[in-house]
């Protein structure tokens, strides 16, 4: 099922839910039903199958032992394949001697609704708060209940936000109104997660549920999509419930503004310190509440704020958009941040100090490759620069690539956007048909709400196809933040119109199969010299064949398939020869286009006589 069938079978299903919802709850309990049901029946067949083998092993005699070990072996595979081993979440844990407010808060909050009790509270460094269950017996179930708290939340939310944070989680859990919606999005997320394990695990028991979990997996998603979307409501409704209205409201507020000032500004901010500092010395943790309470400004605070409101419910999320879960809550966005000293943190008792050091020291460890990286890529680029404009300002000529490089550097290590921008004017004037150029100098144009860029970043996408995605997203956010909606939704459209189209292209050309069509590749004459030549310097490669694959989807833009071999006609194949070979073709080798390279021999040999059989599609 792919985005497109899954979308139209989400608004179909939302409209039954809402028409009938009895009649929806029942189709998506029976869904359930089978599911479980499949697995159940398969196993039972198994074991049938060698119970009788054991009735009539006295008539079957040696040959019944032998059916016995072969299907007592396929029922241990299996077993292995469904006791699926689902990583346990990491965080740092935290008990009730250590933090008794917080497991005060937790406890009051479980009691209120029924929820079971968490084996293991732990803290994250995530800007989130969430309740997980790792099954300790795979597909069976008997469930370790994890309740993670990421300290980023803890730090920029008040107790009571918290606490509403908290309640919609528990909400997910609750045993009371709700609980079959409840058992549902769980099972949803259970059987996703069995689709993720045994998608990658090729041993012969996953084997007998992969088709069947191939359908199942997607088509329960889709079906019980609505329900899960109701029940994140649901959730909504519990935090007003224990808390109030309004904190919920200021939660939900709080989260998506906090959010975006720490992804967009506070951690980039702390990034920049490696243009002038070799080593991180700096503590984020420790400074992330004061970080919130002095440098998110109004203004930047307005626009976030604004951003949040104007996203819309899709089915990319069963989770709402902010305006839509406002609105059921009956409240308006309220942005109330913490005064210093009222976090949530401090509901972490005496392991507060601990935890944040800990993380500050973890971030220390885990930046400082990165860090010195990019500090060494700073001081380069500053090099590059004053060459650069010592050069230009002594009345040199730049060539295109240069002077590009100049304007760009001028705007990300001289941090001069002004001068950028006339550099990249200039530019263009030089090279109006360069899609990067006219890209470059519309994006910056539609940053500083310059209409005139609207016209560079269509010219871009008649220049180059393959930028489309990233104009439409441009063109989109422009009209948006200048109240253009009409034009904001056509682009919004086009670009989803043109990521999907990407993504069916990208699993078009990801491999190849027998039942593809090929043809002949094509290539210029002189394009085909350059690679025999390089080819020629592969030692160890015999024979290569170019074709060119016959692809739906955005079949303009050619999918070339290389195949090639490394045995001489009285040699057997060796693996190890040709993963050498195919490692030297992908560092010495630069292919025309979109290439797939494939070994000719073993089990790809069918492919190897199929190719043999055009003519000219061999090239070495």
């Amino acid at each position: 099922m792919d985005n497109r069938e899954f979308d139209a079978l989400v608004g179909r299903l939302e409209g039954q839910a809402q028409q009938n919802p009895g009649l929806y709850k029942l189709k998506v309990l029976l869904l359930a039903t089978l599911g479980n049901a499949y697995i159940a029946v398969m196993l039972l067949a198994i074991v049938a199958v060698l119970v009788g083998l054991c009735a009539y092993i006295m008539v079957l005699r040696a040959i019944g032992v032998k059916l016995i070990i072969i299907a007592g072996f396929f029922l241990w595979m299996v077993l292995k394949a469904l006791w699926v081993k689902i990583e346990p979440p990491k965080g740092t844990p935290v008990d009730e001697a250590q933090a008794p407010e917080l497991f005060a808060m937790v406890n009051g909050l479980r009691r209120q609704l029924g929820a079971p009790p968490f084996h293991h509270v732990l803290i994250t460094d995530d800007f989130n708060a969430g309740v997980v269950q790792s099954p300790r017996l795979g597909v069976f179930g008997w469930s370790r209940n994890y309740l993670l708290l990421g300290l980023p939340l803890m730090k920029t939310l008040t107790p009571d936000q918290f606490k509403a944070v908290l309640a919609h989680e528990f909400g997910h859990l609750a045993k009371g109104h709700g609980r079959m919606s409840n058992w549902i999005y769980r099972q949803r997320l259970r059987w996703n997660r069995l689709w993720n394990v045994l998608d990658a695990d090729d041993s012969w028991g996953s084997l007998l549920f992969k088709p069947f979990l191939k359908w199942f997996a997607p088509f329960f998603g889709a079906y019980t999509f609505p329900m899960a979307r109701a029940n994140e409501y649901q959730a909504d409704a519990t935090a007003a419930t224990l808390t109030s209205a309004r904190t919920a409201a200021e939660a939900l507020t709080s989260v998506n503004v906090v959010g975006s000032f720490l992804a967009e500004k506070y951690w980039p901010g702390i990034h920049r310190h490696a243009d002038e500092h070799p080593q991180p010395s700096f503590a984020p943790y420790s400074g992330m509440g004061h970080g919130v309470s002095t440098e998110l400004d109004e203004a930047s605070a307005k626009a976030w704020l604004e951003r949040a409101m104007a996203e819309q419910t899709g089915s990319a999320d069963t989770h709402p958009a902010l305006t839509d879960r406002l609105n059921a809550l009956g409240e308006s966005p309220r942005l109330h941040l913490p005064h210093a000293g009222h976090t949530a943190d401090r509901l972490l008792g005496s392991m507060l100090a601990v935890v944040t050091e800990n993380f500050d020291q973890r971030w220390r460890d885990a930046i400082s490759p990165s860090w010195e990286e990019r500090h060494r890529e700073v001081q380069d680029g500053r090099r590059q620069l004053a060459d650069l404009d010592a050069r230009a300002n002594a009345g040199a000529e730049l060539t295109v690539q240069e002077a590009y490089d100049r304007a760009n550097l001028t705007e990300t290590i001289g941090h001069n956007a002004d001068d950028a921008l006339s550099q990249f004017q200039t530019l263009h004037e030089r090279v109006p048909d360069d899609a990067l150029v006219c890209f470059s100098l519309g994006a910056r144009l539609l940053n500083r709400n310059d209409a005139s860029g609207c016209a560079l970043i269509e010219r871009t996408m008649h220049l180059d196809e393959n930028a489309t995605a990233n104009c439409c997203e441009l063109l989109r956010d422009y009209h948006w933040r200048n109240e253009r909606r009409d034009e904001a939704h056509a682009w919004h459209q086009r670009l989803v119109e043109r990521v999907t189209l990407q993504e069916d292209a990208t699993k078009e050309r990801n491999g190849v199969s027998l039942r593809d069509r090929f043809e002949r590749h094509g290539l210029p004459e002189d394009d085909l010299a350059a690679l025999r030549n390089a080819l020629r310097s592969i030692p160890g490669l015999r024979k290569a064949y170019l074709v060119r694959k016959r692809v739906k989807h955005l079949s303009h833009s050619p999918c070339y398939v290389f195949g090639f071999k490394t045995s001489r006609w009285f040699q057997l194949h060796s693996e190890s020869r040709a993963k050498e070979v195919l490692q030297r073709i992908q560092e010495s080798v630069n292919f025309p286009g979109e290439t797939i390279l494939i070994n000719l021999e073993g089990n790809n040999s069918q492919f190897g006589r199929k190719f043999s059989w055009k003519r000219g599609t061999r090239i070495l």
